[in-house]
């Protein structure tokens, strides 16, 4: 059996996975508010007790830069580390990743209903591609294509300078900088970036900011609550805000794009993109994407597909970990 976690900055998802012929099918899954608890140790050791599970495989994909085995968290305070994951389960060795390198292993698992297209791209396109995906942070990996499956390649682009591209987004720069000591495309392109983004329109005046909005924004997740007000059409604000944010999210993902020539697709994941779909399926994502002068018109050849299924980091550890141990 196969243990599995996708490890985020908001939940941590864990699965025992067995291998039917070729496929990973989840026999327990759970999930878990990472900052409740001091470690993803302890959240592993309360899972394998509540189902007395006996584990011969494991695999996390974590959220932040793996290396030598060791991961420090950057949007969740903990330091993720084989060895004593190792320890903490039994096993020689563990497997431990970056949650879009876990991504990445997941694809290859998913069918075509957990995607939804926003450019068909050029027909028969192949090659390399890379996936993008916003939530607490902004993700980021490459896909090498050896001919018959994805091999990842692990980024921390998210970390990348912020470049803005217009006047409007020169003052939005200026006004990060004065709260941040770098602005990566993760502090406008996340969860709290889409806050960020608000906050720049709302603080000088650009648009107005009722009781109710405040309130809300107050008391429950303050991106949820944006994105929400923009697609009811109950807030010109909001709808600032969230144009700007997918605006953003198109041009790094065709930065990305043009980064690893992902000839072969753009995959969008992440928390965000299922919950705003109607707004990336209108213009402003893709029109942002493919605006890279010179080349527009080889953005225009690449697909560009949503990933709707939300366990496609875990399906990918277990995946990650059935290869590694010649299972698959």
């Amino acid at each position: 059996m196969i243990l599995a976690g996708d490890i985020g900055g908001t939940n941590t998802r864990l699965g025992l996975f067995k291998i039917d012929g070729k496929r990973l099918t989840a026999a327990v899954e759970g999930v878990f508010v990472s900052r409740d608890h001091k470690s993803l140790e302890e959240i592993v050791a309360a899972f394998v007790s509540q189902h007395g599970l006996t584990v011969e495989h494991a695999c996390f994909g974590v959220a932040g830069p793996v290396r030598n085995g060791r991961c420090e968290g950057v949007n969740l305070p903990w330091v993720a580390d084989e060895r004593e994951l190792a320890r903490a389960l039994g096993l020689e060795a563990v497997g431990l990743i970056n949650d879009l390198e876990a991504t990445g292993y997941g694809i290859s698992a998913l069918e075509a209903s957990d995607f939804l297209v926003l450019n068909e791209g050029a027909p028969g396109a192949s090659g390399n591609a890379a996936i993008i995906a916003a939530g607490t942070g902004l993700g980021e990996a490459g896909l090498y294509w050896n001919g018959a499956d994805y091999l990842p390649i692990a980024s921390e682009g998210g970390h990348a300078d912020f470049a803005p591209r217009n006047a409007l987004e020169i003052e939005l720069l200026r006004y990060l900088q004065a709260r941040f000591t770098h602005v990566s495309w993760e502090r406008v392109v996340s969860g709290p970036g889409l806050f960020n983004i608000y906050k720049f329109l709302r603080d000088p005046g650009r648009g107005e900011e009722p009781d109710w909005l405040a309130n809300a924004i107050r008391d429950r997740d303050a991106a949820a609550v944006i994105s929400e007000a923009a697609l009811e059409g109950r807030s010109p604000l909001c709808a600032q805000a969230l144009d700007l944010f997918v605006s953003f999210y198109g041009a790094e993902a065709g930065n990305l794009a043009l980064k690893f020539l992902a000839a072969g697709g753009i995959f969008v994941g992440g928390g965000i993109a299922p919950r705003i779909i109607g707004k990336l399926k209108d213009s402003t994502f893709m029109s942002a994407f493919v605006s890279k002068g010179r080349l527009n018109s080889l953005l225009e050849a690449i697909p560009v597909r949503v990933i709707l299924n939300d366990k496609a980091a875990l399906l990918g550890a277990a995946r990650c970990a059935a290869l590694r141990a010649r299972l698959l």
